[in-house]
This record gives C-alpha cells, sequence and structure tokens, in this order.
C-alpha cells in the first residue's frame, strides 16, 4: 500500500468540534489537563424526561458513569472528576470515552468523543519480518480532544459507502480522516488501484486517496500524491483486517501516511496486514458499492482501472446515538473466491 511521502502537519479545522444538530456540543476541540471542560446541552422539545450525560465504553456502549444535568452550560470535568484521574489508580491508563446525552432512558443525538492527548508510541522503523518496531509511550497525559462524533458518507459514481470511523483504534488518523474530509480533500478522486485477488486467492484491497491521478490511462504517476504532510503509524491492533474496513495506504517508511486509504476485501486476504498498516474505519452501508468497485475492469497487466471509479466527495454527517447504529457491513457468503 505505497503512497508519498515528505510532508508537514495540518491545522484542525474547527469544524469537527461541533455540530448545529448535535445535542451535546463542546465549546471547543481542545481542553488541557485538571481545566473546565464545558459543554452545552440542548434537550429536544418533544424528548421527554430527565436528562443526563452517560460516559460509554468504545465498542461495546457499555455504560461506565452517569450524572444528571440540565439544559444550558455543563462542565463535563466536574460531572465526571475521573477524566482528570481523580479517584483513579496512579497506574491507570486514560481511554477513549463517549459522552451520550440521554433523556430519560432514550440516547439523544450523537455522542461526544472524549480522546486523552496521551504521548503516544513511535515506530521508527520496519523490521524486515514487515512488523513495525516501537518506542514505548511515556504515559504522558496531556488533556482531552472533544468533537461531535461523525459519520463519513463517501458519494461515488457507483454509489454511497458510509464508514463509521474507530478513534478507539487509530485516534490520530481518524481525527486526520475527518480533516481531510472536512476540508473537501476527497473530491473528485480516483480510485485508482484495485487489487480484486491477493496471490492467496482471496479479495486483497481497493485505494484511493491521490490527487495527482488523472482519469487519463496513460497517466503514470500511481501512488505518489498526498496531502502535503504524513501521519505517524498507529498501532490499531482493536481493528483487524475484514471486509470494509477502513486503512490507511503507506510506502515502505512506517510514519507515511497522507491522505490515500484502501478498503480490505476479505479477512483472509488481507489478515497478513495486520499491525503493519493503520485500520481506523468500517464500512456501516454500501458493500454492494464496494464489490462494484472490486470489480472494475482493469488495463491489461495492472491494477489501474480502465475507467476509473471517482469519489465525488466525502461529506461528514451526525453518527447516530452511540451503539445505535447500524452494523458494520459483511461480504456477501455468496460471493465466489475472487469477487
Amino acid at each position: 500500500m505505497r503512497m508519498s511521502r515528505g510532508f508537514t502537519p495540518a491545522a484542525v479545522l474547527g469544524v469537527l468540534s461541533a455540530a448545529a444538530s448535535a445535542q451535546l456540543t463542546p465549546e471547543r476541540a481542545y481542553y488541557g489537563r485538571y481545566r473546565p471542560i464545558p459543554m452545552t446541552v440542548r434537550v429536544p422539545p418533544d424528548v421527554k424526561g430527565e436528562p443526563a450525560i452517560m460516559l460509554l465504553e468504545a465498542v461495546t456502549a457499555e455504560p461506565r458513569r452517569r450524572a444528571a444535568v440540565a439544559p444550558g452550560a455543563v462542565n463535563l470535568a466536574a460531572l465526571f472528576p475521573a477524566l482528570w484521574g481523580e479517584g483513579s489508580p496512579p497506574s491507570a491508563t486514560p481511554v477513549l470515552v463517549y459522552a451520550q446525552l440521554v433523556v430519560g432512558e432514550a440516547k439523544v443525538g450523537p455522542a461526544v468523543v472524549l480522546q486523552p492527548m496521551l504521548d503516544a508510541p513511535y515506530s521508527p522503523l520496519i523490521e524486515p519480518t514487515g512488523e513495525p518496531r516501537y518506542r514505548p509511550s511515556k504515559g504522558v497525559y496531556s488533556g482531552i480532544r472533544t468533537y461531535v462524533e461523525k459519520q463519513v458518507v463517501m458519494e461515488t459514481t457507483l454509489g454511497d459507502i458510509t464508514f463509521a470511523l474507530r478513534p478507539d483504534a487509530a485516534p490520530n488518523t481518524s481525527w486526520n480522516f475527518m480533516q481531510l474530509c472536512a476540508g473537501g480533500f476527497y473530491t473528485d478522486i480516483l480510485f485508482h488501484r484495485v487489487k480484486p485477488l491477493h496471490p492467496s486467492g482471496y479479495p486483497f484491497v481497493i485505494q484511493a486517496g491521490d490527487p495527482l491521478q488523472r482519469p487519463e490511462p496513460a497517466d503514470s504517476a500511481a501512488g505518489e500524491g498526498g496531502p502535503g504532510y504524513t501521519v505517524n503509524l498507529e498501532p490499531s491492533d482493536k481493528l483487524p483486517h475484514d471486509f470494509g474496513v477502513l486503512c490507511m495506504a503507506r510506502n515502505n517508511l512506517p510514519n507515511s501516511a497522507g491522505s490515500q486509504f484502501y478498503i480490505a476485501l476479505s479477512r483472509k486476504g488481507t489478515e497478513h496486514l495486520d499491525g503493519k498498516y493503520t485500520t481506523f474505519g468500517q464500512a456501516v452501508a454500501g458493500a454492494d458499492v464496494i464489490l462494484k468497485i472490486a470489480a472494475a475492469e482493469l488495463t491489461l497487466g495492472t491494477d489501474r482501472p480502465k475507467d476509473p471509479p471517482v469519489i465525488k466527495r466525502c461529506k461528514l454527517v451526525d453518527a447516530p446515538p452511540y451503539g445505535e447504529g447500524p452494523k458494520p457491513v459483511m461480504r456477501p457468503a455468496d460471493e465466489p473466491k475472487g469477487r
């Protein structure tokens, strides 16, 4: 999964920190540790019951804590002192959780992602086996990044694919992808690489995200373009490769990802990539579109489609209440090997 190299960090897009339709909205995206975490609670007039905020575990959506609130301004740090480590063992590592507004027992609106700003493990090199070697984290906990949870709707010329992001698996990669989507990066971007089969015979990947690509078959600069910066490899072991899983492409340097991504086409064809590439999202709609892209006719002897499918745009939409959205898509059981 090769891509471009040599970039500098991107600016944060404030649009990700708030949403007009959200019922729980952070005041800003970043809060230093031990400081207040101001947010606004808005209870729709047609929803009856006592409002509260629940902290939910990632993936399982199991409730960890609950606090009663009133509409208007709230300080999440005062409601949940454990966010700053109060009452936790000194050795406890903060984990990403979701703040979900509930009214009565009903979840209302999208959750707010609460991502600990932790000194991340860093991979300076890739071993000859292909495994990254990580320099461990120092465990420094600086604060919390917050934003209303979003899903990504990828509008293509063959239909739409909706992705639920997994910041619990790869927080910085998820944030980077949302910034690119919010900034319009993925506008008129080709699926420039289609590898319907791995040498094992199982379905492999489709790849996009290179703004250099042109529709002409003669264009040979495949896989070199990017956003002008790179993001570090993240050890996303919580999200194994499987059909519909969204992953970052890179070259043979561990921290060379930027904007190019691939979508896995099967577990058996991509399981050998686990731990070597960052996985950060899952398709929750559009399995048929993924298969249509994978079936594109290729230029003889290459992995380039003759008529490349195009991403018209990627838009961010409010996610459903946490734990209530659609499940990740599955590859149709009747799909023959190699399709």
